[in-house]
Order: C-alpha cells, then sequence, then structure tokens
C-alpha cells in the first residue's frame, strides 16, 4: 500500500519504522490549501500513483480492498488444501478450488446451462413466461424482468414483506438505453455487439444471434422508458406502494401474482410493496404485445449474463470486452481476485469467521464503541445548539439519535448455512448452489420475527452504511485500519479518518431520506412543517453546491443524486472535529512534522479521498454513483467549516474561499 500503511487488521505495526501517518511525500505544497485542498493534501499521491491496469479506479479504499481480497486468498487457499478441515472450511476450500480449475471450466462450455437454454426454447405462452421468470430466480439464475424479494415493511419495520421492484434492464443506467450524445451511443452500440457475441457463444448461429441481439435491445429500451430515475428513487415514499396480492393482480391483469408469490417461494403473505407500479403496468402491456418468440431471447439473455462470469474462458473474455468500453479497465481483474470476491459475497459469514479470527484484533471493536458513544454524545450537543429548529423537532431528533443501535466488526451470530454444499469439480453448480441458498434464506423470513441483528455487509468489506429502517450504522472490521484508524495515529489522524466516517453514518438518520424514518425504523413523518421546510432549503443550497462541480470537461456533479452522501460528509465533518476538539492532542495544540492538531485533522479527512480513476469509469460514476467524485468529498465540505478557514488561513481571493454568510450550516 502507498504511504503509511502501518497496520496489520487492526493491531500490530507491520513494520518498525515509526509510521507517517501524514507523509508530505504525498501532499503538493506547490499548491495553496486555499485553492484546491484535496490537490494539497494528495497531488503528488495522485500523481505517482495511476490506475493499476486491472481496476476502473485507485485510491485509499480500492488499496484496502486489495489488502482485504490478498488476506481472502490467503484463507481460500489454507482451506483449499487443509486436510483437517471443518464443514464451513471444506464449503468455502471446494469452491475456492473448483473456481480456480480453469481447464475443468473451459471443458463444460457452455454446457451448465444448456439445458436450462432448451427450457426456455420450448415456451409458448406468456404464462410460460412468467413461469420461467420465477424457475430462473429460485434457481440461482437471475432476476429477470423485475426484482422480487422479501424485507421489512417501510412502515411497519418489525414485519417481513414481499417487495417487486423496477428492473429488466443489463446496462447501468437507463440514460443509455434513452440518451444519444457520444458515450451514450457507444456504449449502446458496443452492447448490441456484445449481445450478439454472447448469443453465438451459447450455440446460436450468425442470424439468429443478431435477430436475438436487436430484441433483448427492443425490449430493454422499452423497460428502461418506464423506469424511475435513480433521483426519482431516493425519494422513500413514492417508492412504497403497497398492495393487497389481488389489488395488484387487478393492476396488472396479465400477471397473477398469488401464482408469481407462490412459485417464488414466498408464502403467507397477504400484501406486496411496488417501487413503481407504472413499471408493472408496463410489463403487463409488453406482456400482451411482445411475441413469445421474442421474449424467449430476453429470457436467454438473462440466463446467458448471469451465468458468463462463471462459464468457459470465451464467455468470460467476452464478458470483459463490454467491460472495457464501459469503464476503461485494461485488463480482467485475476481470477483470484475474483473468486474472493465471489465468495465473500456469497457466503460472507463462512469467510468471514476465519478473516475476523487471524486480522481482526478485539481492541479495535472497543475502541470504535467508545468513539461512536462519543459521536452520538456530540451530535446531540450539535442538535439542542441548532438555531433553525424548534424544541419539539429536536426532542424527536434526539430520540432517534440516542436509538440507533452499533454493528462493528463482525455479527454477534454467525450463520451456519444449513443445507449449502460444495463439490472441488463443478464450479457453475457451486456458484448456482450459494444463490439458491441465499434467495431460500431471504424468502423463507416470510412470517417470521424480524432480525434486526444481521449484518448488511460482510466482515472484510471496506466500507460503513446507515439503515434508515433498522436505525442502525454498521462498521465492518475491513475499514478499521489506517488511513480511517490506527491504535498508532495521533487523535488527529483517527478523528479525521474514522470519527469522521461515523460521523457520516450517523448523519445519514438525518440526511433528505433518513430524516423521514422515525427512532424505530419507520417511515413516519416527525418533523414540524416549518421545521421541515427550514432543513430542506438548506439541503438545496447544498445540490446547488454540488451541481457547480466540474468532474469531466462539461459533466458536473448531479447534486440531486449525491444529496443524502453530501449532506452525511458535511454532518459527519462537522461532528468528528468538535468531538476532536475535547481531546488533549487538541488542548495542547502542539505541532508535529511542521503541522498543527487542525491541520492534520483536515489532512486526515482529505487522504481519505485520494482517488484515480479511469475517465470512462468517472463519466459512469456521475450516473449511477449516489457519492460525489472524492475530490470534491474532501473540498466541498470543508468549505463551510469555519475552522477549516482558520486552520489553513484561507483569505478572500482563494479559489475555495466563500464568505462567512454563505457557509452552508445544517446539522
Amino acid at each position: 500500500m502507498a504511504g503509511a500503511n502501518s497496520f496489520a487488521g487492526g493491531g500490530g505495526k507491520l513494520s518498525k519504522e515509526e509510521p507517517k501517518y501524514i507523509d508530505k511525500v504525498n501532499m503538493d505544497l506547490s499548491v495553496k490549501p486555499g485553492n484546491n485542498f484535496y490537490r494539497y493534501a494528495n497531488g503528488n499521491w495522485v500523481k505517482n500513483n495511476p490506475v493499476p491496469a486491472s481496476k476502473t479506479r485507485w485510491g485509499s479504499f480500492d488499496e484496502l480492498r486489495e489488502l482485504s481480497s490478498k488476506r481472502l486468498r490467503t484463507l481460500l487457499e489454507d482451506a483449499a488444501k487443509k486436510p483437517a478441515r471443518t464443514r464451513k472450511m471444506q464449503i468455502i476450500g471446494d469452491f475456492y478450488a473448483s473456481g480456480m480449475d480453469s481447464i475443468a471450466i473451459d471443458k463444460k462450455g457452455y454446457q451448465p446451462i444448456k439445458a436450462d437454454l432448451d427450457r426456455l426454447n420450448n415456451i409458448t405462452t406468456s404464462k410460460e413466461v412468467l413461469h420461467e421468470l420465477n424457475v430462473l430466480r429460485i434457481n440461482g439464475l437471475g432476476n429477470a424482468l423485475f426484482g422480487m424479494g422479501v424485507g421489512p415493511d417501510r412502515k411497519n419495520v418489525m414485519k417481513y414483506i414481499p417487495s417487486v421492484s423496477q428492473g429488466g434492464t443489463t446496462m447501468p443506467d437507463r440514460d443509455y438505453y434513452l440518451k444519444d450524445d457520444k458515450r451514450s451511443t457507444t456504449i449502446r452500440n458496443a452492447y448490441k455487439v456484445h449481445l450478439k457475441k454472447m448469443f453465438m457463444l451459447a450455440g446460436e448461429d450468425e442470424i439468429t444471434s443478431s435477430a436475438s441481439a436487436e430484441t433483448v435491445l427492443k425490449i430493454e429500451t422499452e423497460l428502461a422508458n418506464a423506469q424511475m430515475s435513480r433521483i426519482q428513487m431516493r425519494d422513500p415514499n413514492a417508492t412504497y406502494n403497497k398492495f393487497s396480492v389481488r389489488a395488484l393482480t387487478d393492476l396488472t391483469p396479465g400477471i397473477d401474482w398469488a401464482m408469481m408469490l407462490h412459485e417464488s417461494k414466498i408464502n403467507g403473505a397477504d400484501s406486496v410493496l411496488v417501487n413503481n407500479p407504472g413499471f408493472l403496468k408496463k410489463v403487463d402491456n409488453m406482456l400482451k404485445s411482445i411475441p413469445v418468440a421474442e421474449w424467449r431471447s430476453y429470457l436467454r439473455w438473462n440466463l446467458i449474463k448471469n451465468a458468463a462470469p462463471y462459464l468457459s474462458s470465451d464467455f468470460v473474455k467476452q464478458d470483459f470486452e463490454f467491460t472495457k468500453v464501459q469503464t476503461g479497465q485494461k485488463e480482467q481483474t485475476p481470477r483470484w481476485q475474483r473468486l474472493s470476491g465471489l465468495i465473500d459475497r456469497q457466503l460472507g459469514d463462512m469467510v468471514g469467521e476465519l478473516y475476523v479470527a487471524k486480522y481482526f484484533k478485539p481492541e479495535a471493536k472497543e475502541y470504535m464503541v467508545k468513539m461512536v458513544n462519543n459521536l452520538q454524545s456530540t451530535f446531540a450537543d450539535r442538535i439542542k445548539r441548532l438555531d433553525w429548529m424548534s424544541e419539539e423537532t429536536k426532542a424527536q431528533a434526539l430520540a432517534k439519535l440516542n436509538a440507533i443501535a452499533k454493528k462493528i466488526a463482525y455479527p454477534d451470530v454467525w450463520k451456519e448455512y444449513e443445507g449449502m454444499s460444495a463439490t472441488k469439480d463443478n464450479f457453475f453448480q457451486n456458484v448456482r448452489n450459494a444463490a439458491i441458498w441465499g434467495y431460500n434464506y431471504n424468502v423463507s423470513r416470510m412470517g417470521k420475527p424480524v432480525n434486526r441483528k444481521e449484518m448488511g455487509m460482510t466482515p472484510p468489506t471496506i466500507n460503513a452504511s446507515y439503515s434508515p429502517s433498522n436505525n442502525d450504522i454498521t462498521f465492518p472490521a475491513g475499514i478499521l485500519q489506517f488511513p480511517f484508524f490506527d491504535f498508532g495515529a495521533d487523535d488527529a489522524v483517527n478523528y479525521g479518518g474514522i470519527a469522521a466516517v461515523i460521523g457520516h453514518e450517523i448523519t445519514h438518520g438525518f440526511d433528505d431520506q433518513g430524516r423521514q424514518f422515525d427512532a424505530v425504523g419507520n417511515l413516519k413523518d416527525w418533523w414540524s412543517k416549518p421545521d421541515a421546510d427550514k432543513f430542506k432549503s438548506r439541503a438545496d443550497q447544498v445540490v446547488k453546491q454540488y451541481n457547480a462541480l466540474t468532474v469531466l470537461d462539461t459533466v458536473h456533479v448531479k447534486g440531486e443524486l449525491t444529496l443524502g452522501e453530501n449532506l452525511a460528509d458535511l454532518g459527519g465533518l462537522n461532528m468528528a472535529y468538535e468531538a476532536f476538539t475535547k481531546t488533549k492532542q487538541f488542548k495542547e495544540g502542539k505541532k508535529i512534522d511542521g503541522f498543527t492538531p487542525q491541520q492534520r485533522f483536515f489532512l486526515s479527512w482529505a487522504q481519505i479521498w485520494r482517488n484515480n480513476a479511469l475517465p470512462e469509469t468517472a463519466a459512469q460514476l456521475i450516473l449511477t454513483d449516489p457519492h460525489s467524485p472524492g475530490e470534491h468529498r474532501a473540498n466541498a465540505p470543508v468549505t463551510n467549516i469555519d475552522a477549516w478557514y482558520e486552520a489553513f488561513d484561507v483569505k478572500p481571493g482563494d479559489k475555495m474561499y466563500k464568505p462567512k454568510e454563505d457557509r452552508i450550516r445544517i446539522w
């Protein structure tokens, strides 16, 4: 890892040298902090760390992901060759061994899905089309046409309910189907070529595969037209549409939802949540208007695309050819890395248990619990001091803040994966078995009490999250290491790093989406109208600030799409700084390597976001990612914080300077 990687999984030092947590080697001291703080803090690192050929971007998170995947590789290779091993080690070891046996996988070609393709070719009615959607779904072969699963009811979070979501498209965003700018057109044309080549690999001749490709693009474009945009999907009330099973069937007469639920193994449900009823009406009409022969092509494609990463190398290579056009990635990710990621996603608790035992130090969990409590207490003080919120709404906000549950490092109870099996000689079947297990686990929750203890992320994950429906924050073991956190670092580094991340996740409970959920997690308005209006007016200022930021040429950040994350960055950084002011280091004010404690705090924040991305990837992320690019995450929040101006003597005339009255203050 570039820079000062001195942290081994939350514990001991890798080297005897004194680590430099803020390393001037990574900075560009020729840049004035008030002109571009991100470049000042990270300029040399950005210059000296281009995106590796097998990646689409490279930054602090990616360095840790690389470390995490290497650790997973070690664990999986050990499990694959260990003679005396537990059942869980046998499953992940044999799964890994089967995935690394490329010769056996290549010999099989597309045989693992041939029987499914043949079955799909025999469909003759729209009722059979619907039946096959369910067959694919329950057999771990993908969510074609629309998504379906079981989760807590957002307005009654102690109860599970089935939900149906818009879907059915392959490209990352509906804009790729609907827009005619150069980039969208290039990707759409490449997609058509990709479709044809994939159909040919699955046994179709040139003429048939061309027709199949045209059909799939036509159907997916119709579906894209009916989809809500990502910005529209951010409104939790707009996407909460509850129907009785009978009423949903009345809305879409061509789809018998009682049958769909039964065939999808979802039993005992009297109601269904739908995020976009208009989309389902469109699907219903398409089932009547589109010939069954075309639906056969569409279903075959859904089978092929979901299976392709786990079939022979010609499928994997063609899959990557299309990825290259979208993201600019130069080389395929190594097989071992794709596999370790797959097993972590599908059997996260199995590998997570081994990961925590080998690489995680329990003291890091204790430190985090104290730090979260510290940040909660600081945020409570900040809420009490707000000049724009009434006492009545403040009381509700404090009740919600105090109710936030903490999930740190790893789950309280590990999943046992009853019924899951894997062998050394059938990779595709292993993938399928794991997907089937995951699906069955999800739908079997119907009728049971909601399990609020589960973690939504696996322990090796380099990330953190907030769940509105659970009102909880999650910090997997993977993120509890430098540059976010290190026992050896000074408080400024840890507060600018992990404390700001904690503050970020807490603030999500009070961003434009999270604020609409109550202390229990129910979607319920607890705001007075005047307070809600004041919040929206301040949030609109944040939208405006980020809309003005440029990413590529004339491409701007989407302020509405990224609003929740931008609010969380601003709230989290404010919260972490205030908590930092209570520390001994802050009060003593001693410099380290020429930097004051305040400067080290903000530099730590900026170095979290150091990052290089390929231009194609950057363009895709603007459409699909609710997070702003790293440079803007480092720069935009600090321009609203008085302490940053003081720390770096930022004055009028500096490019990032904002007059005091224009600085946005929310939480």
